[in-house]
């Protein structure tokens, strides 16, 4: 119900899209023809799999080359029309060099970008991505990490200090009604502000020197 109701929202948004998740297919052709863009929202290793379930064919620390290439080779087929990937979880995956190397290499082949959740402070996959060539990007702010209509507003806030300070912002957030209704009210009231709202692939163009 909440990703229909993201796809609902005023275009553009950039959604991100399970790999396990239902109905692909239909919700991604309905966010791309509502004007939306789209990325792969990959499972990865997290700092405690006892208290979080990253899901199936989730990227794990340890496993060899060819199991990580075979499962991102599932992920990245799950539907059609993502600009790139970004990570759901993966505080203990996107600090393993070895794997966000195979993820970059993986995304570099395809003409992706990455963008990095920022689960963890340490993440090493800026710096991965960078030493292949791959355009990466990394959330500024979490909307709704603590569940309330009233931080959604103070984060979306911080949101725009952060776009002034440095001329674009990030923000993530997850399709809980409470956080799209206030990004609905919100998103004409930053516009009046002079805020433009752009795809993800407007940012990654911007850092590549283009457009």
């Amino acid at each position: 119900r909440g990703a229909k109701m993201a796809v609902e929202m005023p275009a553009p948004l950039t959604l991100a899209f399970m790999t396990y998740a239902d109905n692909l297919e239909e919700l991604s052709q309905q966010a791309l023809g509502r004007g939306h863009e789209l990325l792969l929202h990959f499972p990865m290793e997290p700092d405690d799999l006892k208290r979080n379930d990253p899901g199936p064919n989730a990227l794990m620390v340890g496993l060899s080359e060819t199991e990580l290439d075979r499962r991102l080779e599932w992920g990245l087929n799950r539907f059609k029309g993502f600009v790139g990937l970004n990570n759901h979880m993966g505080s203990r995956f996107t600090r393993n060099r070895v794997g966000m190397r195979r993820v970059a290499l993986a995304l570099r082949k395809r003409g992706l970008i990455f963008l990095d959740s920022m689960t963890t402070g340490s993440s090493v996959a800026a710096a991965e991505a960078r030493r292949v060539g791959l355009t990466v990007l990394e959330r500024d702010i979490f909307l709704d990490h603590i569940p309330t209509s009233e931080e959604v507003r103070r984060q979306l806030a911080l949101l725009e200090q952060r776009a002034k300070a440095k001329g674009f912002a990030i923000g993530i957030g997850h399709p809980q009604t409470f956080t799209l209704d206030v990004i609905r009210a919100w998103l004409p009231k930053a516009r009046a502000r002079g805020f433009d709202i752009v795809p993800i692939s407007v940012i990654a163009r911007r850092l590549e020197g283009v457009g």
